[in-house]
């Protein structure tokens, strides 16, 4: 989502000389006192090398203050503040005898004693510190704390006799570096494991998962494997039937083989898991762990934390229980369904966790609670409390809203959502828009302020199962991976938008999640219908393609034809301008159909001209088909260190294509088939799209985004439905370059809106912290659209083999984002580093410059 803006050169020249004027009053060393050394670097070295690893470095306690490409900003910033800015004032209010007195006069004597806690006496220095930095002084306490935690984490990695020393070097004038050096020694191994285990059962589990244990026989001492190999254990036990497992009874005895020589350095471990540990209000009491069934599985509906139990209706299904009070209102199959707790099965820690998603996924529960008692020796009780979500509940959003079609606008979105439609936790909501919004096109008539209007309703049918006719899905697709079947239908009405759209949608859709890794998303049907309400409006709205077949038409070649007079609406020799449709139609027709004689080169711009215009004027239908894959290995919003993968494949118009084997459809006069009146869309399409972070430190990212996306149309079809079709530009794509503002391939954005069908692109962000939740980034844009095996013949606008490249274009720039923890507010201004339009003498930096800039506005991240 995002908001092109131009950047004046005046706006520009402000900017800088403001920020020159910064950085001259501000001095580093102003604060610093003479015998003291501002920290400029730390440097670590473990047996003479360089440590480069940022979770060593952030053992230091003291760091350098921060800087945004070499200037300390936070740091001048702070610098700005006053030191003492009340005795400040208050020596300014005293400087003069009768200063006081006025302006008691003036304000009054307790508005006087406020001025000095006042935001422009104390209360801006105290926000310039606030998020400025103050200067970090080198002080040699803290030296030898970070010393002893660099001590203690070489420890942990198996450097017992590891020494540690700093030295501190005055780099310049009261400027300091100091440098950590650690003599690590030699490391200690693992020379054996042995076990202590005092439940038998727990000894059986352990022996048969031993094979990818963290701790090893040979393996370098390591205190991070030992607390990774209690996870482990911890988690094999809770998913072997120990449910009450606590991972407080898994320690390590540590200890040096002294059968050995002193310099082999080897340790023996024992592994020692103790029984379970039971603390009562005077005694703590063991038992041995063991390996529990389960007995019963209870479901209880309409849990309220208040109710009274001996009231409770119950039904069984499956081999569970089901409670409700007066009336069941959830089909049994629906509920057992969501439960991976079965009778006379061993307790798994992993089905109680997919128990959670699952009911937590059906819509219709608020978060369940979930508790297994001990019914015998060996026996659990499942109990699954439920309370039901309301069945009604209503909505409504409010949004201002502004984008290149219009200044403004309103929209109003009241929905409703029906839950457990039919007793299977299917839900349905149903969403309206209203929109209004205000735009200064010249080619609406309308003269109201509001003058654009779009409105709309949909309708979402979820169902919590892969709803197949005649085939169970489950047997392939378990209710673990959280299958959900979409059912949905919708439609939307334009006033004054373009060609004033009515458009018509159905899908029909399944997703599951195999794992936090994986998902897969297939829509088996969906099936789109658009319609141009007002197709004579094109050339009202694409204007650049009235001003080609205008400048053509002007010509005395054909403005002084009698026979083309009545297509113009001044008359000839005045500036002639074709009429709107009348004009634009009939001058085409008589160029076309050789009523009027042409050059070649004046009849291809018309025919192109034309073409452009029946392909964005007619009605599209398409039913198409898609699958979509991805791969995500984030684990969680802080993760800078991860990697997501998109892969799409869409084919459309094949059934029909195959349908129309066996019925016959009514064809046009360009022997396309029609359904409905219309020709449907016949095309193969796919998509490939690739995210990549790495963590430069640890507030500093790279990310980077490669995609390619390529629509061929064959068959019924000759090119791609312009909603289907590719462009380039905006605040997510390339950032120099407004939305549908560039390309095809080298044309010099011909069109009011440039599209094609195959698309390249990569963008790489440089993200770093500016002052708190403020951040800044730069970015380089690379990419174009192509056209490519449909029917644009243009050899500038069409990829024609690798030496197409060559019109990849380039854009570069820096950015503004600001975290609100709900959401990031973005603002990137582009620069046009290389322009594929241009001449080749003059692609690299001629549109490089503040009057050429774009500023994209948007929401979030860009990727």
């Amino acid at each position: 989502m995002g908001i092109p803006f131009r950047i004046t050169r005046t706006f520009a020249k402000i900017s800088l000389l403001f920020l020159a004027m910064v950085i001259n009053s501000c001095n580093t060393l102003k604060r610093v006192g003479e015998n003291e050394l501002l920290l400029k670097k730390n440097a670590i070295y473990a047996d003479g090398k360089a440590v480069k690893d940022e979770n060593i470095e952030s053992l230091v306690f003291q760091e350098p203050n921060s800087t945004i490409l070499g200037y300390p900003l936070r740091l001048n910033l702070y610098y700005l503040a006053k030191k003492n800015p009340d005795s400040s004032f208050q020596a300014w209010l005293y400087r003069k005898e009768k200063r006081e007195q006025r302006l008691i006069d003036f304000l009054s004597k307790k508005q006087v004693d406020r001025l000095g806690e006042s935001f422009l006496v104390s209360g801006l220095s105290e926000w310039l510190k606030k998020i400025g930095e103050s200067p970090v002084i080198i002080d040699t306490v803290k030296t030898k704390r970070s010393l002893e935690r660099l001590r203690a984490y070489y420890g942990s990695k198996g450097y017992f006799n590891n020494n540690t020393t700093y030295v501190i070097d005055t780099v310049k004038k009261k400027r300091g570096a100091i440098e950590y050096k650690i003599d690590l020694g030699q490391p200690f191994s693992i020379d054996s494991i042995s076990r202590n285990i005092a439940s038998k059962a727990i000894d059986s589990i352990y022996l048969l998962h031993t094979e990818n244990a963290f701790v090893k026989r040979g393996d370098q001492f390591d205190l991070s494997f030992f607390a990774q190999e209690r996870e482990r254990l911890s988690a094999i036990f809770r998913n072997s039937g120990i449910y009450n497992f606590q991972e407080s009874s898994i320690s390590y005895d540590i200890a040096a083989d002294t059968t050995k020589l002193a310099d082999d350095q080897k340790m023996n471990i024992e592994l020692n898991i103790e029984n379970f540990k039971r603390r009562g209000d005077s005694a703590v009491t063991t038992s041995d762990y063991k390996v529990y069934k389960f007995n019963n599985v209870n479901i209880y509906t309409d849990y309220l934390y208040d109710e009274r139990d001996s009231e409770q209706k119950f039904v069984r299904y499956d081999n569970y229980t089901i409670f409700y009070h007066n009336k069941l209102r959830f089909k049994p199959k629906t509920l057992v369904n969501a439960v991976f707790f079965e009778k006379d099965s061993i307790y798994r820690e992993i089905n109680r966790t997919r128990t959670y998603r699952q009911i937590t996924n059906l819509g219709v529960f608020k978060y369940p609670t979930i508790t297994s008692v001990p019914s015998s020796e060996n026996g659990l009780d499942a109990n699954i409390y439920l309370a039901a979500r309301p069945k009604y509940s209503l909505g409504t959003s409010f949004e201002v809203t502004r984008s290149n079609i219009q200044q403004v606008g309103l929209a109003l979105s009241p929905s409703l959502q029906a839950r457990n439609l039919f007793s299977g936790a299917e839900n349905l909501s149903i969403a309206g828009r209203v929109s209004i919004g205000s735009s200064n096109d010249p080619s609406i008539i309308d003269n109201r302020f509001f003058n654009i209007q779009e409105y709309g309703i949909d309708l979402n049918l979820d169902i919590p199962r892969l709803w197949f006719p005649f085939f169970d899905t489950s047997r392939i697709i378990p209710s673990y991976t959280l299958p959900k079947t979409r059912i949905s239908l919708g439609t939307s009405f334009q006033k004054n938008i373009g060609l004033d759209k009515q458009a018509f949608n159905t899908v029909l859709s399944y997703n599951w999640i195999p794992s936090e890794f994986i998902k897969h998303n297939i829509e088996l049907l969906n099936v789109q219908f658009v319609r141009n309400v007002n197709p004579d409006r094109f050339f009202n709205v694409y204007r650049n393609s009235f001003s080609q077949l205008n400048s053509i038409a002007a010509t005395d070649v054909y403005s002084g034809n009698s026979s083309l007079s009545d297509f113009y609406e001044s008359p000839v020799g005045n500036t002639p301008r074709l009429t709107i449709p009348s004009g634009t139609t009939g001058f085409t027709n008589a160029i076309l159909n050789n009523e009027v004689p042409s050059t070649r080169e004046d009849f291809e711009s018309v025919s192109v001209i034309e073409e452009r215009r029946q392909r964005l004027t007619e009605n599209n239908l398409i039913f198409a088909s898609n699958y979509t894959l991805n791969l995500n290995n984030r684990e969680g919003l802080t993760d800078n260190k991860f990697f997501q993968f998109r892969f799409k494949f869409e084919s459309a118009g094949n059934l029909l294509s195959a349908i129309s084997q066996i019925i016959p459809f009514n064809k046009n006069e360009n022997e396309n088939f029609l359904v409905f009146g219309v020709p449907y869309s016949q095309y193969l399409k796919t998509e490939f799209d690739y995210v990549k972070y790495w963590s430069i430190s640890r507030n500093n990212v790279l990310a980077l985004r490669t995609f390619f996306g390529i629509a061929i149309p064959y068959g019924n079809s000759n090119n791609i439905p312009f909603v289907r079709s590719y462009f380039a530009g905006g605040a997510n794509d390339i950032r120099a370059w407004s939305p549908y503002s560039l390309g095809p391939g080298r044309t010099d954005a011909i069109n009011d809106f440039n599209e094609a069908n195959l698309k390249i692109s990569l963008n790489l962000e440089y993200r770093f912290p500016l002052l708190g939740n403020l951040k800044g980034a730069l970015f380089a844009d690379a990419g174009n659209i192509w056209n490519v095996f449909d029917n644009v013949e243009d050899p500038a606008a069409t990829f024609t083999g690798f030496r197409s490249l060559e019109d990849i274009a380039l854009g570069t720039g820096f950015g503004l984002r600001y975290d609100f923890t709900y959401f990031v507010l973005r603002a990137d201004l582009g620069f046009k580093t290389y322009n594929p339009a241009e001449e080749i003498s003059k692609r690299w930096l001629t549109d490089f410059n503040f009057t050429n800039a774009v500023l994209q506005i948007g929401i979030n991240y860009p990727f």
